[in-house]
């Protein structure tokens, strides 16, 4: 009898709801691609802005400040961490687009190089460090401290690289709704936090998967615009297939030179865990609004997030295997040593 035990796959598919969801946004948006175009009736030009600051206010008012005290005198593990996250992983990009770019569109290359300039996760690379047995409190430090500093880095980076290809992009008008539509949110919600620290702490989940629902919709808008301006059919399923490689590529690559990185910091077991899954990540939940701002109505919006879309998933895979193996091991070497019976 199956009554009570649910379908297999279940448990994964509501721990996992987000990833799955994504496909579905994409599919709506070709169903419906007017609805969320840019002038469609769900307004998606002012909902989608609404939505990121909503989602900042909400990271603001669940990031507890004082967590980061205990992971801040790491010093080895954290200019590890952000070094690559800001430095090595956008070379690595700069150095896969002078190589390998020319095969992509340039809505694609623009999307691996935002992909590559993007802040760590924040939840996935603390959780997974956690359940490792690494250190968790650096990791806590370099996930927080990286989608701050990823504010104020990430447009520059992307304003730089847009610029050296003879384009530009208005860096005063992108700061301003940076300031207003991030920065701003995210600090009121720090404020209130003072005071509704219980309650935001209590609703932790329900404040995240609201969180997951706005971004599905920006998703949603972003591909309305692209579906609308006929890019997928100027590209057919060869775009598809080029974001899958070059994202898949760009991982192995970044776990190989952060493995690399690890060994030449001598850093502890503790902080190795860290390093390996916070260095190499990348954060959708942020990327996503970021790319909003960053590129406003752009029309190929949706295949410039192609990549940081694919990459979710890809490193959400890997290093929860990774996890589980390392926790296996944990649990192995702590256990007590049998007494012999004579």
């Amino acid at each position: 009898m199956l009554v009570g035990r649910g379908f297999p796959g279940m448990k994964w598919l509501r721990l996992n709801w987000f990833v799955a969801a994504l496909p579905l946004a994409v599919m709506l948006a070709w169903l419906v691609p007017e609805a969320g175009a840019t002038g469609g009736w769900l307004r998606a030009e002012i909902t989608t802005k609404v939505g990121v600051a909503v989602i900042f206010l909400f990271q603001g008012l669940t990031l507890a400040a004082d967590a980061l005290k205990a992971g801040a005198r790491q010093w080895r593990l954290h200019v590890l961490v952000q070094g690559f996250t800001f430095l090595g992983f956008p070379l690595l990009g700069i150095l896969l687009d002078q190589l390998l770019g020319f095969w992509a569109s340039a809505d694609l290359r623009l999307g691996f190089l935002f992909l590559c300039v993007l802040p760590s996760t924040v939840s996935s690379a603390v959780v997974m460090t956690a359940a490792a047995g690494g250190n968790t409190a650096g990791a806590i430090f370099n996930a927080v401290a990286s989608s701050l500093i990823g504010v104020f880095l990430t447009p520059l980076w992307i304003a730089w690289l847009i610029r050296s290809t003879g384009e530009s992009i208005p860096l005063g008008p992108v700061v301003l709704e940076i300031g207003l539509l991030l920065l701003a949110p995210f600090f009121i919600g720090q404020v209130l936090r003072r005071w509704a620290r219980a309650w935001a702490d209590a609703h932790r989940r329900r404040l995240a998967n609201t969180s997951s629902g706005i971004i599905l919709f920006i998703v949603f808008a972003a591909f309305c615009n692209s579906v609308q301006s006929r890019i997928w059919s100027q590209h057919g399923s060869s775009l598809v297939v080029g974001a899958v490689l070059g994202t898949i590529l760009i991982f192995v690559l970044a776990m190989v030179l952060v493995g690399l990185l690890i060994k030449a910091g001598r850093l502890n077991e503790g902080d190795r865990i860290a390093a390996i899954f916070c260095a190499p990540q990348k954060t959708l939940a942020s990327g996503v609004p970021m790319a909003k701002v960053i590129f406003g109505t752009h029309p190929g919006l949706g295949v410039i997030l192609l990549p940081v879309m694919l990459y979710h998933p890809v490193q959400l895979l890997v290093h929860g295997v990774m996890a589980s193996r390392l926790a296996r091991r944990s649990e192995r070497r702590n256990d007590p040593v049998p007494i012999p019976v004579r």
